[in-house]
């Protein structure tokens, strides 16, 4: 069975929770390595990940590279525009022939259809890189982070300020596999899937909704944001009109818990879902989310590969 890693749910919360184990150990046993450096198991040696980008990137496309060159293994990258896939070739074809010539595939894309047809017809394992609908490698990064600064996931509040996009999603999905609290602080109108948020409260998750910010950060562990204008939408003033009184700022951080973590997946708009003094300031954690892609990602390619 060629195991896919479109969402979190394709891999279910013990493996998730072993995925993030051996991300850490993996981690601390690199400390004060050259980056450059193999791992000294090289579990992947000999593997190539075919990347597909229909989106810019930079930590994506970094992370995952030198996610196969630590594990030993290599990457072929690939901008749709320069394919036959940007030229009308199906998406179906495609997986039928990179299937051929790599041991994986991760894509970055707009559609999640489009994704769930390159799995479909791969005979290899497909990876998310990103989606319009999900972003589950981002949040493993995420999850990672909050386990270094908090030491646990279960019983822990997130809050989220802002627009209930992809990042939101893979969030709440998060939080019913995994055992934790999600408040979404969003506008009336960018509210996320009503689907992703019953899901994960039948896995028994808490998911509530609060309209003002102040109440949606009140006493939480982590407070997390993401840009308001999403890549390809153009500039929307009354959308950016409407997410303005949910700028994570330094009141909004002194409302949460004493030691909340701050994350954003960034790239980040400062001035606008945040305040430069709570991207810089000490309850930021985005920077060690960014490496942590890295490291996320290696332990996703080995689950994918059956090595956990």
């Amino acid at each position: 069975m060629v195991r896919h890693f479109l969402d979190l749910s394709d891999a279910g919360g013990n493996a998730l929770a072993a995925m993030l184990e051996d991300a850490m150990t993996r981690k601390d046993a690199r400390k004060d390595w050259p980056k450059g450096r193999v791992d000294a198991d090289a579990p992947l040696a000999g593997n190539t990940l075919a990347m597909i980008f229909e989106k810019n990137s930079t930590r994506t496309r970094v992370s995952f590279d030198m996610a196969m060159r630590q594990l030993g293994g290599t990457t072929i990258v690939m901008d749709a525009g320069s394919m036959q896939l940007g030229r009308g070739e199906t998406v179906a074809d495609t997986a039928r022939v990179l299937s051929r010539f790599a041991d994986a595939i991760m894509i970055r894309t707009d559609d999640h259809e489009k994704i769930r047809q390159m799995a479909q017809h791969a005979t290899v394992p497909v990876i998310n890189g990103l989606t319009d609908h999900s972003h589950p490698c981002q949040i493993m990064a995420d999850l990672q982070t909050v386990i270094e600064r908090r030491a646990k996931l279960a019983g822990t509040t997130w809050a989220w300020l802002g627009d209930g996009n992809n990042v939101l999603h893979s969030i709440i999905e998060a939080g019913g596999l995994l055992g934790f609290s999600v408040r979404v602080g969003c506008p009336e109108g960018y509210d996320p899937s009503p689907e992703v948020v019953e899901l994960a409260r039948s896995r028994g998750c808490n998911v509530s909704f609060e309209r003002d910010p102040m109440k949606a950060v009140a006493g939480v562990d982590v407070v997390v944001t993401d840009t308001w204008i999403s890549m390809g939408q153009k500039h929307a003033e009354a959308k950016l009109a409407a997410m303005m009184p949910y700028q994570v700022t330094p009141a909004i951080m002194a409302a949460a818990a004493r030691d909340a973590v701050f994350l954003h997946c960034l790239p980040a708009h400062r001035g606008e879902e945040v305040a430069d003094a709570v991207i810089d300031g000490p309850q930021s954690a985005v920077w060690d989310e960014a490496e942590n892609r890295l490291h996320a990602q290696k332990s996703i390619l080995r689950w994918c590969f059956g090595q956990i």
